[in-house]
């Protein structure tokens, strides 16, 4: 019998923190049968990348995850939840079945958190640090993948140091070694000698991607482009960001694109402006294909990239040395050449998601009592 598992997402689309999820979904294969919440009922895009084959449903009749915390609805949230053997929980969006675990009991739990949204990227909220304190003391572990989010579950959310397990993301980083597929990313002609200044992320405020405009305008370097990549309510923002300083007509925007492994590497330089980030996805990535990184000094961002990249990580509001950082980078090919090889060096070292996918099965396998419950039936 395959082990049953309710997995409840903050929101279930396309996104680094979904893909993850969806990667451990295709490599238990039969192993498991998943059933998927989302707090944001419309938003599953991510049910795309699931592969053929796996056993996963998306039920209409469910409790809903959001909405007022009453006694009532947290019963039944917990009455629902007791169906299955295990259930993951993702960000502060489903922390209410968390909670409706604390109070009434029910299967193993385990929650992950990856960050934090717009309102809480300048600091945390007391209100939601007690109710996380609370809810998280009947998990039976708290999952993050940064060491800036284990200081912060270990101290504003009071968790011992025995239920929080760090995992750093992983990816395929063989795929992105292949190098680009030809028209990948629609509208992109690379003009001779220019440089590509690219990102991927979604358009939302806490990734400021007006500042990574403002980084590009104040270039020395002009034979350059700006490609930002994904979709999300900041667009109109960056465009008005880019006419206001003049770059518009060296900015693209081709929306969002799946599968970043076809087409990162047609980036000359990796650009990351975050307000607030843990352990981003999009920054492995840019390493596997071989890219030299500028970007803010968030999260664990200073400890991923390599120490020859570590000088072109700058402070968040010191938009001089970002643009400082993105010139020295795109007036030298040879820097360019040597720190992205660093960067893919460290990646496959210490990124690659076989090494993920093994500590996420143990440990869901010891929440159940069946440490090789995660292992496929036709592996």
């Amino acid at each position: 019998m395959p082990v049953r598992i309710l997995h409840a997402h903050s929101t279930f689309s396309l996104g680094g923190k979904e893909a993850r999820a969806v990667r451990l979904m295709n490599a238990f294969g039969d192993a498991a049968e998943h059933t998927v919440l989302s707090g944001m009922p419309g938003q599953l895009s991510a049910r795309s990348a699931i592969a053929p084959g796996i056993r996963v449903h998306f039920p209409g009749d469910a409790p809903p995850l959001t909405g007022r915390p009453g006694l009532g609805r947290l019963f039944r949230l917990a009455r629902y939840m007791r169906g299955f053997d295990l259930v993951l929980t993702y960000n502060w969006g489903a922390f209410d079945a968390v909670m409706a675990r604390y109070l009434f009991r029910g299967p193993p739990l385990i929650h992950h958190e990856d960050g934090f949204n717009e309102d809480e990227a300048e600091g945390l909220k007391t209100s939601r640090n007690l109710y996380r304190r609370l809810g998280l003391s009947a998990a039976h572990k708290l999952v993050v993948p940064s060491q800036r989010l284990e200081k912060i579950a270990r101290s504003a959310w009071g968790q011992p140091a025995e239920r929080v397990e760090r995992i750093s993301n992983g990816i395929p980083v063989g795929r992105y070694a292949a190098g680009p597929e030809k028209g990948a990313i629609p509208g992109l002609e690379k003009r001779e000698g220019e440089v590509l200044i690219g990102t991927v992320a979604g358009l939302r405020a806490v990734k400021n991607l007006p500042r990574l405009v403002r980084a590009f305008a104040g270039m020395r370097f002009k034979n350059s482009r700006l490609v930002i990549v994904g979709e999300g309510p900041e667009s109109e923002r960056i465009v008005a960001e880019a006419r206001a300083h003049g770059v518009a007509d060296r900015l693209l925007l081709p929306g969002f694109l799946p599968d970043p492994a076809r087409y990162i590497a047609r980036f000359d330089v990796f650009a990351l402006s975050s307000d607030s980030e843990q352990f981003p996805i999009s920054l492995i990535e840019a390493m596997a294909a071989g890219l030299p990184v500028a970007a803010t000094n968030v999260g664990d961002i200073a400890a991923m990239v390599s120490p020859d990249n570590l000088p072109l990580v700058v402070e968040t509001r010191d938009e001089a040395a970002f643009s400082l950082a993105l010139d020295s980078l795109a007036e030298r090919s040879d820097l360019r050449l040597a720190i992205g090889r660093a960067n893919r060096t460290r990646a496959g070292a210490e990124y690659d998601e076989r090494g993920m996918i093994g500590r996420y099965a143990r440990l869901y396998g010891e929440a159940i009592g069946q440490p090789r419950a995660f292992i496929p039936s036709s592996a």
